[in-house]
């Protein structure tokens, strides 16, 4: 498809998802609930079709991790939005000031129109499909575009979703950078964004032009702090878990260890011995995901060399690189004696790569993450109540999950979101709803009321009742 006819498609859809969306502004609890039946049943349908496409895309993606960290994620936020959109729609009584009464005031849950939706190619399904939810439930009509980089997956989904829903519900648009930059141009009600900071601020620079709203979820540096208190194997166990999840390419992935000053060595053999159990040393096991890319492949390569240069011991246990590159597959390393000149000090890894920097207590970890930018997540590992505590209450982070993680993302009563560089606004559950909902404030004014005597002419009597007024707020 030209470049011509891509813009023309996307003006054509957006212009049909805005007609319906401005002709039908009360959706129905019914009609919501319909909508996310029919993305449950689209992704019942498609599943297994999804990670044979989004595996081809990668080179190789286990299918289980996607099962696991997509499918399930999405399966499991549809069901809670069917059990509870009905409650999250119902107009809210809230407070009166008293100088109204007996006025009643409410907030009115109402659909933005039409949500527009910049999916990553890290979790296609996942990223694409849980907004979405948010979206459907709060009433909207929904255009996506995947990222090029899965452009396997993206046709399957564009298939997928024009089989479930109508071409005035729901459209996914495909193509490359120049279609993404068409595509967040458009003025959405709502625009969500997952992917990194830099293109973030495009995003929310191109948005911008039309005051469209813009939820941003990025990444960063996210650390993992083992206090003294912890069990040192276990945690890391954890931590690999997390970390060579999707090899790493995770935007809560944990980025480095914040372990305590001597234990570096301990934690270097159990984290490997873990390594071993969970993916062992043959790089075709097909639990072990591929790297997208050969441009993230050398990014990877890259930061390693940059770090040895510079005066960094890169541990790794596997066996022949070539071995491994040539299935696209980056092995685990940790990285120990970091600067803060190194590239992996600085920038986000999104890879196998685990720095291990030494620490001396909760204090010295507080102030390395504070000189920082705000993370996506955090993880603590411990046992010490008081030292937990202390990280949370002196620390700022997108979310936290204690003594693992990754755990916080799956949720639904929690939000999900970022802060600072690492996004802004959330969703999932009820605050996707919020998210994608205007609360529109109602204010019903009684039949007998005060009111009346503020207006003019003014006089004695507006002068007795602004001073009424004002003792009562």
């Amino acid at each position: 498809m030209s470049a011509d006819s891509a813009a023309d498609s996307l003006t054509s859809s957006f212009a049909r998802l805005r007609q319906a969306s401005r002709s039908d502004t009360a959706v129905s609890a019914g009609l919501r609930q319909d909508r996310l039946r029919r993305l449950l049943a689209l992704l019942a349908a498609h599943t297994d079709s999804f990670a044979e496409a989004i595996s081809a895309d990668f080179g190789h993606r286990s299918v289980h991790e996607t099962r696991l960290a997509e499918v399930l994620v999405v399966e499991a936020g549809i069901k809670h939005a069917l059990r509870h959109v009905e409650g999250w729609m119902r107009p809210r009584r809230v407070r009166t000031t008293l100088p109204f009464w007996p006025g009643v005031n409410r907030l009115m849950p109402q659909p933005l129109g039409i949500v527009g939706i910049i999916s990553p190619w890290n979790y296609p399904l996942q990223l694409t499909l849980a907004p979405m939810v948010g979206a459907l439930a709060a009433g909207n009509r929904v255009m996506i575009k995947p990222s090029e980089l899965v452009p396997r997956f993206a046709a399957l989904l564009g298939r997928a979703v024009a089989e479930h829903f109508g071409s005035a519900e729901a459209v996914v648009a495909e193509g490359g950078a120049d279609v993404s930059q068409a595509f967040a141009a458009l003025p959405f009600d709502h625009l969500l964004f997952t992917g990194s900071p830099r293109v973030g601020r495009l995003v929310a620079a191109a948005a911008a032009k039309n005051l469209t709203p813009v939820t941003l979820e990025l990444g960063g540096k996210s650390p993992a702090i083992i206090d003294r208190s912890a069990d040192l194997a276990e945690s890391a166990r954890r931590i690999a878990f997390g970390k060579l999840m999707n090899a790493g390419q995770t935007c809560i992935a944990p980025d480095y260890v914040l372990c305590p000053r001597g234990d570096a060595e301990a934690f270097v053999a159990h984290y490997f011995s873990a390594v071993e159990r969970l993916y062992g040393s043959d790089p075709s096991n097909p639990d072990y995901t591929a790297i997208i890319d050969q441009a993230h492949y050398d990014r990877l390569d890259g930061l390693l060399t940059d770090a040895a240069n510079k005066g960094a011991r890169i541990e790794r246990r596997a066996g022949e690189n070539a071995e491994w590159k040539c299935l696209g597959k980056f092995p685990p390393c940790l990285v120990l004696a970091t600067t803060d000149e190194m590239l992996v000090s600085r920038e986000e890894i999104f890879g196998p790569i685990l720095p291990v920097i030494a620490c001396e207590d909760a204090e010295h970890a507080i102030a390395y993450i504070n000189a920082r930018d705000r993370p996506l997540a955090l993880y603590w590992f411990g046992t010490d109540g008081g030292a937990r505590d202390q990280i949370l209450g002196q620390t700022v982070a997108g979310g936290v999950t204690i003594n693992d993680c990754l755990l916080h993302v799956a949720q639904e009563h929690q939000p999900f979101g970022g802060v600072g560089i690492s996004g802004s606004g959330a969703y999932h559950g009820e605050w996707g709803f919020r998210t994608f909902s205007t609360m529109k404030p109602v204010f019903y004014r009684p039949r007998l009321s005060g009111t009346a005597l503020l207006q003019p002419p003014y006089g004695e009597t507006f002068a007795r009742m602004l001073a009424l007024v004002r003792r009562l707020i």
